[in-house]
């Protein structure tokens, strides 16, 4: 069996700590160092104490870019730009960047959505990961897109588990504020919409509609659930066989004709999406894992697919049922 070599810089976060769960497992991984620098010197399982038992590995601040197959980068927004700047990586190393800073595909980054872009992932060495609420975003309306079904604005609302906005505490991810607390930020400016409507102008050339997307800080843990709406002229029916006919070779991507709840996509790497029309209104909604299928999860499936692997090697997960 073909092991690649991989490191993962930036590993002692969330997103960090989801990579390693994964890869320690990940039968075509070789896990050749973990980077941190404000862990370095310290065991793995010192971080992520739920790991004891899986892995021995040691925290390094040193970065060696020769003879890696992979690199998964999950270093702070705004700090990957300049990391590779200082540490070049090979042609032929695959770097995974799980940041903002390359999602412009302007930057020289291929935009990793595999259910868009899977057949350009799978020839492209620099990949650059989406982020989570794009992620549920864009799966829950690009079927209607591809359709050229919406013709005015997109009204989005989201709400968030407290990972999503990673380890450093906040005032805003303080038990005592987040606990029983629901509350809006960066109301209708996003920094998502960008890549957002990146790909929605790829699947629709000259895509221009508004997105009113308002998103909320909920007060559990982990997981995304987006509801989208705009209006429909057709039927249920139609939209349905549609959806499904467009995500029919996402292994990942499921269209559910039952009314789905956020447990069933928490731990894994699954988007789930359920369909209504109300009062001339599609209604779509579109559950993740923030961490798993909005970040760390779509990072190893991309690069399963950058490295030729099938696409859900190490991916199949169980989610919590209660």
């Amino acid at each position: 069996m073909t092991k690649f070599k991989t490191a993962i810089i930036g590993a002692a976060g969330y997103t960090g700590g989801e990579l390693l769960r994964l890869l320690v497992h990940h039968p075509n991984c070789e896990l050749d160092y973990v980077h941190s620098n404000s862990q370095k010197g310290k065991k793995v399982t010192d971080t992520h104490p739920d790991l004891l038992g899986d892995t021995d590995l040691v925290f390094t601040d040193k970065v060696e870019t020769d003879q890696l197959d992979a690199v998964f980068l999950g270093l702070p927004h705004g700090e990957t730009k300049g990391f590779l700047e200082k540490y070049p990586f090979a042609d032929h190393t695959l770097i995974i960047d799980l940041s903002t800073d390359f999602r412009d595909e302007s930057q020289g980054f291929l935009y990793g959505l595999p259910e868009i872009n899977k057949e350009k992932i799978k020839k492209s060495k620099r990949i650059a990961n989406p982020g989570c609420f794009a992620t549920a975003i864009q799966l829950g309306l690009a079927p209607a897109l591809s359709t050229c079904w919406i013709k005015d604005a997109v009204h989005i609302s989201g709400i968030t588990g407290s990972t999503g906005a990673g380890k450093k505490l906040s005032e805003t991810t303080h038990f005592s504020e987040r606990n029983q607390n629901l509350s809006v930020y960066k109301l209708f400016n996003h920094q998502h919409l960008n890549e957002i409507k990146q790909t929605f102008g790829q699947i629709q050339a000259g895509f221009d509609q508004e997105l009113l997307f308002v998103p909320y800080r909920g007060n559990f843990s982990r997981g995304i659930w987006i509801t989208s709406y705009f209006p429909f002229s057709g039927s249920l029916e139609e939209a349905i066989d549609v959806y499904k006919t467009f995500y029919q070779d996402a292994p990942f991507t499921h269209v559910s004709e039952q009314e789905i709840t956020l447990k069933q996509v928490v731990n894994t790497n699954k988007c789930l999406i359920h369909l209504s029309k109300e009062q001339g209104q599609l209604v779509i909604y579109s559950a993740i894992d923030n961490l798993l299928k909005g970040a760390s999860g779509q990072a190893v499936q991309n690069f399963n697919l950058a490295l030729g692997l099938e696409e859900k090697t190490g991916l199949n997960l169980k989610s919590i049922a209660f």
